[in-house]
């Protein structure tokens, strides 16, 4: 399975795209993109729109999985991500992907096994699970990234669920 992880940001927006095979998740692609920070909040919305366009005609995923915002940040900053969110989740929808959300903890956990890990525990382990030691990536990225292997594990523990509960 193909998975696009998103980490959603007005300012930079980290991208990271996996393939699931059974339980080895391999590295496809990353990255970040930012819109120019002086351009006007419709325009860097539109810019967040035709990046994710781009990305999604060179990889197109099975699904995709974004880090749902939490409530730690101010009201304003939160309409910001919001607005930013929706101008990707509206590319999504134009495609028809299918689209899980993680709360940030969900994703710590997922990759650490603590749901209060650090950002600096959290890119170590994204490094030694995708075999790429070293990497020195943005907090973004490796966020993105983290969320793919998130989705990667929940979609098959999901499936597994699912199977049992149709066999009762």
């Amino acid at each position: 399975m193909l998975i696009l992880g998103l980490d959603p940001g007005s300012r930079h927006t980290g991208f990271g795209f996996v393939e699931s095979r059974g339980s080895r998740v391999t590295l496809l692609d990353q990255g970040a993109f930012s819109p120019p920070a002086k351009a006007p909040l419709p325009e860097r919305l539109a810019f967040l729109g035709e990046k994710l366009a781009e990305i999604l005609d060179r990889h197109p995923p099975d699904v995709v999985a974004l880090e749902s915002p939490f409530h730690g940040i101010n009201s304003r900053s939160l309409i910001v991500l919001a607005q930013a969110r929706g101008a990707l989740i509206a590319e999504l929808g134009k495609r028809q992907l299918e689209m899980f959300e993680f709360s940030p903890s969900e994703v710590k956990v997922a990759v650490t096994g603590n749901g209060r890990a650090g950002k600096e525990q959290v890119a170590r382990m994204v490094s030694i699970l995708l075999g790429t030691s070293g990497r020195n990536w943005s907090s973004d990225v490796s966020d993105a990234l983290a969320i793919a292997i998130c989705c990667s594990r929940r979609y098959r523990m999901d499936r597994v669920v699912a199977f049992h509960k149709s066999r009762k």
